[in-house]
């Protein structure tokens, strides 16, 4: 079980409970509870996407906060828009590959619809509206999409203007993950050399921290809705 080479059992967990001196009632409950869950098949091992542990910690977040410096974040894009992404990408990735991949990250969005959804708060820098990924037709269907997605009552997007100048999270993208209150959360910080999961309390200050100053100096929720309309009708507007 240490080792991750063998799922433990329902008895093992009574047993290590025992052991341990954690009483009966809700917190060993909670432990059989999870034991349970592990021996089921989640529905994203089956894509091979690399990134299985965010998927599973994002399908449990009560609450994702989300700073995207370049490009739209995954539970808003479109097919199309995806696929753009993976073709412009290294490695690139088959056609069979790619379609799974895009398969999952529409599995993911649901966690937006579902009964009791995750509450979501992305902000968006300029730089991701501008990015013609796709070309016109791609994103003005995307930016759409993240107008529609916005309306939700448990979905807030704001844009962070190249106005605004320099702020804290300048070629940064980072996702805090609000957990259920038996586990920790978790600040995801992506890059090109890797990912990082991030658990320690300071880290978590900090990347809080961060994200409110990213709030309180990006456009409200009207005037952002007001931009990401104006980009669809430039868009739209424009010729491939």
């Amino acid at each position: 079980m240490e080792t991750g080479q063998g799922i433990s059992t329902a008895r093992d967990i009574r047993d290590l409970c025992v052991l341990y001196g954690v009483n009966e009632g809700a917190e060993r409950d909670l432990l059989m509870k999870l034991a349970a869950d592990g021996r089921q098949r989640a529905w994203w091992q089956s894509y091979d996407l690399g990134y299985e542990t965010y998927v599973g910690l994002e399908a449990e977040a009560l609450a994702i906060s989300a700073f995207q410096s370049s490009v739209i974040h995954g539970l808003l894009q479109t097919a199309e828009y995806a696929r753009a992404l993976h073709e412009g990408a290294l490695p690139r990735f088959g056609p069979e590959r790619i379609a799974l991949q895009i398969e999952a990250m529409l599995t993911r969005q649901r966690v937006l619809t579902r009964e009791n959804p995750s509450r979501l708060a992305v902000i968006l820098d300029e730089a991701a509206l501008h990015r013609s990924v796709g070309g016109r037709r791609v994103m003005a269907a995307q930016l759409a999409k993240v107008l529609d997605m916005s309306a939700l009552p448990n979905v807030d997007v704001l844009v962070l203007p190249f106005d605004r100048g320099a702020h804290p999270a300048l070629e940064s993208n980072f996702t805090v993950l609000e957990l259920p209150d038996q586990a920790l959360d978790v600040v995801f910080v992506e890059g090109l050399v890797g990912s990082t999961y991030l658990e320690r309390a300071d880290d978590l200050k900090r990347y809080r921290e961060i994200f409110l100053k990213l709030q309180s100096i990006a456009l409200d929720p009207q005037d952002s809705s007001d931009l990401l309309a104006k980009f669809i009708r430039n868009f739209s507007d424009s010729s491939e």
